[in-house]
C-alpha cells in the first residue's frame, strides 16, 4: 500500500501560517520554517502581553489617583482606605479618569472623605 501524506492538509496548514506572517520583514514572511517560528513567537508575546496590559493599566491608574490625591494633601493609601471606609464603590479606572479629566469632581470626593 502506498504511503499517504495528505498534501492538501499540509499545504493548507502552511498557507495559513504564511498568511499569518504577512507583513513580516525579509524571510520571515515567505520562508516556511522562519515564518512559522516568527509567528509562533509573536503569538506567545501576544498571549503574555494581554495579561501584562491589565497590570500596566492598573499601575497607571494608581499613579494618576496618587497624583490627584497628593494635590489635595492625602496619600494614595490613605485615600483608598478612607474610600473603602466611606463605602464609596468607584473602581481605580473611574477614579483615575476623574483625577485626570474632572479634577473638580475628584476634589469633591476627597472633600467628602476628609
Amino acid at each position: 500500500m502506498p504511503r499517504s501524506v495528505n498534501s492538501v492538509a499540509s499545504r493548507a496548514r502552511r498557507k495559513r501560517m504564511l498568511k499569518a506572517a504577512k507583513g513580516y520583514w525579509g524571510r520571515r514572511s515567505n520562508v516556511w520554517t522562519v515564518a512559522k517560528n516568527a509567528v509562533e513567537k509573536g503569538w506567545g508575546y501576544a498571549y503574555r502581553d494581554r495579561k501584562a496590559k491589565k497590570r500596566d493599566f492598573r499601575k497607571l491608574w494608581i499613579q494618576r489617583i496618587n497624583a490627584g490625591a497628593r494635590e489635595e494633601g492625602m496619600s494614595y493609601s490613605a485615600f483608598m482606605g478612607k474610600l473603602k471606609g466611606a463605602k464609596i464603590e468607584l473602581n481605580r479606572k473611574v477614579l483615575a479618569d476623574l483625577a485626570m479629566n474632572h479634577p473638580d469632581a475628584f476634589k469633591a470626593i476627597v472633600k467628602k472623605l476628609k
